[in-house]
């Protein structure tokens, strides 16, 4: 027979409780208290050296052939040097110039392109190519503010700037002779400009008075970076006039405090 015993609340279990409670915030308090004590007097300008991986996301990351804003990206190196400046105890102006690569486009993607342009334009075979990989670079500037934690720092960023292309992944579109239409759709790769916007968290652990290690997050959004075409198939298929981009980074790196 299994038979249910409740406790019963007595006024000792409602003090253990409170003393418990009381105890637990001494010690945070405490603990609080010994960081404040060990915090440098002044943060250090720095500036910092990193690489990690560059994630692409939204339209840029999707490889769907219907959809003009797809980028068909895919996850890869970022390099970067970033730093700041502290103008008034913890905060500052920080900055940071990157260079990412975000791949080419692989063999299932081409296959989704052709069966896509064989749809549009009513072909038997359309044979798609792909020439080159996603390189750009981001320069972002932007307020920092920094919380120390003994010898931990967070910082935090709000950023913008601009994104440059250095090359896109070049697509040319070959279709077969079943018809008399005779052109050869080519998206051409891009060295344009664009406005972007994000924002970034680090931690940096001080390892002594002149270095830090340190993890980062950085995300980067762009509307898009213009996109030249040849072949001018006009509203028939996929036509990209416009790549949005946005990718998540996540890096580590050594810090120097200046």
């Amino acid at each position: 027979m299994i038979t249910n015993q409740n406790k019963k609340t007595t006024p000792y279990n409602n003090m253990k409780k409170t003393l418990t409670i009381l105890t637990l915030l001494v010690l945070i308090i405490s603990y609080k208290a010994s960081a404040q004590d060990d915090l440098p007097q002044q943060i250090k300008s720095y500036l910092s050296f990193e690489g990690g991986l560059s994630l692409p996301s939204g339209n840029f990351g999707k490889s769907i052939y219907g959809n003009n804003s797809a980028g068909y990206a895919k996850n890869g190196v970022v390099f970067a040097l970033d730093g700041a400046v502290y103008l008034y105890k913890n905060f500052g102006i920080g900055a940071t110039f990157t260079f990412q690569d975000q791949g080419e486009l692989n063999n299932n993607d081409a296959q989704s392109l052709s069966n896509g342009y064989n749809n549009s334009f009513v072909k038997d075979q359309t044979t798609v190519t792909s020439e080159g990989r996603y390189h750009s670079s981001f320069l972002m500037a932007g307020p920092q503010y920094s919380f120390i934690f003994n010898k931990f720092i967070l910082d935090l960023r709000a950023s913008a700037g601009i994104v440059k292309s250095w090359s896109t992944p070049i697509i040319i579109v070959e279709f077969d002779t079943s018809t008399d239409n005779n052109i050869v759709p080519t998206q051409v790769s891009s060295t344009a400009k664009a406005f972007a916007y994000g924002g970034s968290a680090g931690l940096r652990y001080s390892f002594s008075q002149s270095w830090d290690v340190g993890f980062k997050l950085n995300y980067v959004n762009s509307d898009g970076i213009a996109i030249q075409n040849s072949g001018d198939p006009g509203t028939t298929g996929r036509y990209v006039t416009k790549m949005p981009i946005t990718v998540l980074q996540s890096t580590v790196g050594i810090t120097l405090h200046l």
